[in-house]
C-alpha cells in the first residue's frame, strides 16, 4: 500500500498535466505562455506546482492565488522530502 501511495504522489500530478494538456491543449499553452521548455521543467521538477498556477493562471495571479502556488510548492517539496525522512530509520550508521 506504500508503494502505491508513493507512486500516486509522485506520478498522479504529472498524469493529470498529460491529460489536462490533451484535453485542452490551447489553455495549457496558454498557461505556460508558449515557453516549451519551462512546461517540461515543470512538468518534471514541480507538478504540483505548475497544477496550482494552471487552475489560478487565468484570472491573474493575485491576492490568496499566491497561497495556491505556495501550496504547490509546499506540495512538491514535501513529496521530495518526505521518501528520506520516511526511510530515516532503515540506514544503520
Amino acid at each position: 500500500m506504500c508503494c502505491f501511495f508513493t507512486s500516486l504522489v509522485v506520478f498522479g500530478p504529472r498524469l493529470a498535466i498529460l491529460i489536462w494538456w490533451l484535453i485542452n491543449p490551447v489553455y495549457v499553452r496558454l498557461g505556460v505562455g508558449g515557453n516549451w521548455i519551462m512546461a517540461i521543467l515543470g512538468w518534471v521538477f514541480l507538478p504540483w506546482t505548475s497544477i496550482f498556477y494552471l487552475i489560478v493562471f487565468p484570472n491573474g495571479i493575485v491576492g490568496f492565488d499566491w497561497i495556491w502556488i505556495g501550496l504547490g510548492l509546499l506540495f512538491d517539496v514535501l513529496s521530495y522530502g518526505g521518501g528520506g525522512y520516511g526511510n530515516r530509520g532503515r540506514f544503520r550508521r
